[in-house]
């Protein structure tokens, strides 16, 4: 599976779209080095008489937390992820640890690993306790990831 997550995150075209790089503030979305990014700083340095301002963009990784840096001409285009988050009902965690969670049209998605570490350790003993967990999805570049979850509401 890694290698097919390797493969879809090369191809970054219809999954993003492009944006002037002055136009990405702090707090939207950015692709630095093909990794979904938050923009958590922009600055930009005016350059000399025939040179372009630069904007020296700094983002975290929204899958892995990892500091990412760019820097862009400001007049250039920068690819923008299209980021999704999706709340999913948690139906159950099978032995190797996969999510099976209800979709929307009513069949079900099996291929979600619980998320390792902390997060992963929450959920499994909030579901052991016999809580309904609404699961929260996010989707960028091809990649998914369960990022938080939380007691469903019905």
């Amino acid at each position: 599976p890694a290698l097919l997550i390797f493969a879809t995150m090369s191809n970054v075209g219809s999954l993003s779209y492009p944006a002037q790089c002055s136009s990405i503030k702090k707090g939207g979305y950015v692709v630095i080095k093909e990794k979904p990014c938050k923009v958590v700083e922009t600055s930009t340095s005016k350059t000399g008489k025939h040179g372009h301002a630069k904007v020296h963009m700094v983002g975290i990784d929204i899958f892995t937390g990892k500091k990412c840096e760019e820097i862009c001409p400001s007049t250039h285009n920068m690819q923008v992820p299209n980021v999704t988050r999706t709340e999913f009902l948690l139906l159950d965690i099978s032995d190797d640890d996969y999510l099976s969670l209800f979709m929307p049209d009513g069949s079900t998605k099996d291929d979600l690993k619980l998320p390792s570490g902390e997060l992963g350790e929450q959920i499994r003993a909030a579901f052991d306790d016999g809580k309904e967990l609404m699961v929260c999805v996010l989707n960028a570049l091809g990649h998914e990831e369960a990022k938080s979850f939380k007691e469903s509401n019905n």
